[in-house]
């Protein structure tokens, strides 16, 4: 029998684990965040004013995590941005990646968007046999210019 996946919101407890795991995604993409910036991102989240969170549980641990965020666009409704999704590696391949972006394609239906989308390194394989079967990669290609 499969494990249950359980994905919901974060909340005020999940604080520890949910830190692992965003700690684990930014060394993934070696990305140096000072703590008090964990700590703005946490506050953040639990606003649930401009940033939101879920997070999945297999048996009762924490294990995976998704931050996305609604914004307007120009020529249709409102769209979702993931902008984080990050699986502990002990436990990829069981579904937890697919049960967080479903949750948030839940949350985008619920809100009336357009679109969910979300970016990804060209060379991260392992993600990119998921997403192309979960969405469809339409040939965009990010830049990104300091300010």
């Amino acid at each position: 029998m499969a494990a249950v996946i359980d994905v919901r919101s974060l909340e005020p407890g999940d604080r520890a684990g949910w830190e692992a795991l965003a700690r684990g995604y930014k060394d993934f993409y070696e990305t140096v965040v000072p703590a008090e910036g964990y700590a703005e991102t946490w506050r953040r989240l639990l606003s649930g004013a401009d940033l939101h969170g879920v997070g999945a549980w297999l048996d009762g641990r924490l294990v995976g995590i998704a931050h996305y965020l609604f914004h307007a666009t120009f020529w249709s409704a409102d769209a979702c941005y993931l902008q984080d999704l990050f699986v502990a590696e002990a436990t990829r391949g069981r579904g937890v990646a697919r049960a967080l972006i479903e949750q948030v394609a839940a949350a985008a239906r619920a809100r009336g968007c357009a679109r969910l989308y979300w970016t990804t390194k060209q060379d991260n394989a392992t993600a990119r046999a998921l997403y192309d079967k979960v969405a469809d990669f339409r040939g965009f290609i990010r830049y990104d210019r300091p300010v």
